[in-house]
């Protein structure tokens, strides 16, 4: 788009299905080095990616041309399948429902990154739900119990 200026800058984070922990050390960074692929062959910029066994966590520089939804399901399709032609695990793995974005400022770049990159210390503090849960709060995002991820007891 010829004179277009944007700025976009989104958080994503999406789990597992059931949260299970099928993510392994082992395989998590052929998955987030392929997870990146998909972004940058859908003209988008992956600033960062990291996460845990049950949950990841990537953030953008959006195009306004992108539709959000779209890339997220691709990224969803794309590396499920890819987790099963690869045999990566025993298990059936598969991405729960939905997904959560989040936007930033340029100013906000380094703190994200640095969040993201720091995944695996952060939820030895904390959990994936109350995570999610400060998200939607910190953003004010109005949402219902029945509505959020399939919970599984911690």
């Amino acid at each position: 788009m010829a004179n277009t200026y944007s700025q976009i800058y989104i958080q994503i984070v999406f789990a597992v299905q059931n949260r299970e922990s099928l993510i392994k050390p082992s395989w998590e960074e052929e998955l987030y080095t392929y997870i990146s692929g998909i972004v940058q062959n859908k003209g988008q910029k992956m600033l960062a990616i990291n996460g845990i066994p049950n949950h990841i966590h990537f953030f953008i520089g959006m195009k306004p041309t992108c539709c959000l939804s779209d890339l997220v399901r691709e990224i969803k399709k794309s590396s499920g399948a890819f987790i099963k032609e690869k045999k990566l695990t025993p298990f059936r793995f598969q991405w729960q429902e939905g997904f959560g974005s989040f936007s930033y400022s340029h100013s906000q770049l380094t703190d994200v990154i640095q969040y993201i990159a720091n995944q695996k210390t952060h939820h030895q503090k904390r959990s994936f739900k109350e995570e999610y849960l400060a998200f939607l709060k910190a953003f004010a995002i109005e949402f219902k119990d029945e509505f959020l991820f399939d919970w599984i007891k911690e």
